[in-house]
């Protein structure tokens, strides 16, 4: 991976081997997994959110013209938490915590209204960091003969990390969409994408993505 030595937080600067050639997709064998983007966590996490927002959403009109599997993928709980152990340090404090509870009955634990769902997306609802434990996404990637996943979303350090990791483990190929994550900790969100994420999968932008898209539908002539 290359990166300019004098600026490693934009996304002009996120340059992987997959990247520098042309990233492509098989998108009959591939979903986009748009991962945590509630209205809340958006407006809290990302600076500025409406660049955020414009991003995520071209990556998902993207998928859906291409005819990719979109799954959108929320955090949320039932009223008074039951799904939460008091062993998970994370999500107790959550549960002891009313106002946190509110949270997620409210608008704000709902998907940004600009990100969807759309008719036709799926979504996955999760008690965890990861996507995986506890939901039946693995059955729908599998129902629908799934090799690929390209991630995006909030927490960088959370959720995507988790995600990523899992889905490696399974022997996914696993794409992430840099400038379509968000971290409150940005030496954290920038030691991920620059260095442990092209590790264990591909490092793209939204524009390689809606490219790859792009192209992929001239090559089917769609």
């Amino acid at each position: 991976m290359q990166r300019n030595n004098e600026d490693t937080g934009g996304a002009d600067h996120w340059y992987t081997s997959a990247m520098e050639t042309a990233t492509s997709f098989d998108i009959f064998h591939t979903a986009l997994l748009g991962m945590d983007c509630q209205a809340g966590i958006v407006s809290v996490y990302a600076k500025p959110p409406e660049e955020f927002v414009q991003r995520a959403s071209s990556v998902l009109k993207a998928a859906r013209r291409s005819g990719m599997p979109v799954i959108l993928v929320e955090v949320g709980f039932r009223p008074g938490l039951p799904e939460v152990s008091g062993n998970n340090k994370l999500f107790a404090a959550i549960k002891a915590n009313p106002q946190h509870q509110q949270f997620f009955q409210s608008a704000s634990g709902a998907i940004h209204p600009s990100l969807g769902p759309e008719p036709g997306d799926i979504v996955v609802t999760k008690h965890r960091i990861s996507a995986f434990p506890g939901t039946d996404l693995q059955m729908i990637l599998r129902a629908r003969d799934i090799h690929t996943l390209v991630l995006f979303g909030i927490a960088t350090g959370g959720v995507v990390l988790s995600t990523l990791l899992e889905a490696c483990d399974a022997d996914y190929r696993v794409a992430v969409i840099a400038d379509c994550c968000a971290d409150l900790d940005e030496e954290l969100h920038n030691a991920l994408v620059h260095r442990l994420f092209p590790v264990r999968g591909e490092v793209i932008t939204a524009g390689d993505f809606v490219k790859a898209l792009e192209a992929a539908r001239a090559a089917y002539r769609w």
